[in-house]
């Protein structure tokens, strides 16, 4: 084995909790979060009761401007959050790989900086830990990375007309049930 092309692996952490040492941190991906169809199909629906509602009384004071939609396959597509790998080393000199997902302010994070990191499985044994909370020993800074929903995906908008047309279907279901 050639000696030259051997890298000493980064170990996973595997408590919940990790001190160590900002080594290097590695350039950013993006990542999609998954959108469940059952889930889409669900708020799609209930949205388009209430929007059908709010097309009539559009077509009813006759103004003509419409909305721009986005299609299903653009909400089933998930949005996109940035996973940039950081490598550490604690105290024992041992090599630690994890994931931060979503964004920080750039100053926020340096290689040399001692943290102490809250960290969550992934549930995929490939991939090393996120980080759920950052508390930066040297600078003192609480870091909480924020990634993007599926609720901020599907916009308030869309989740506002989804509950109307939800209350407009339960409603209509119980007046039928009371006559």
């Amino acid at each position: 084995m050639d000696a030259t092309s051997y890298s000493r692996r980064s170990l996973h952490p595997t408590g919940r909790i990790l001190t160590a040492q900002v080594v290097r941190l590695q350039d950013g991906y993006p990542r999609e979060i998954r959108v469940g169809q059952p889930v889409l199909v669900v708020v799609l629906a209930a949205a388009g009761v209430a929007g059908l509602l709010a097309r009539l009384v559009r077509a009813a004071l006759s103004a003509g401007s419409g909305t721009g939609r986005r299609s299903f396959k653009d909400l089933k597509k998930g949005p996109e959050y940035l996973v940039t790998p950081i490598r550490l080393r604690d105290a024992n000199g041992r090599a630690y790989e994890v994931e931060l997902h979503g964004h920080l302010p750039q100053s926020a994070l340096h290689p040399a900086d001692q943290v102490q990191l809250t960290l969550r499985d992934q549930g995929d044994p490939d991939l090393p830990p996120k980080i759920e909370r950052i508390v930066n020993l040297t600078t003192g800074q609480l870091l909480r990375p924020r990634t993007a929903t599926l609720w901020s995906h599907l916009g308030p908008p869309l989740l506002l007309q989804a509950a109307l047309g939800a209350l407009l279907l339960a409603g209509l279901a119980a007046c039928t049930a009371l006559s």
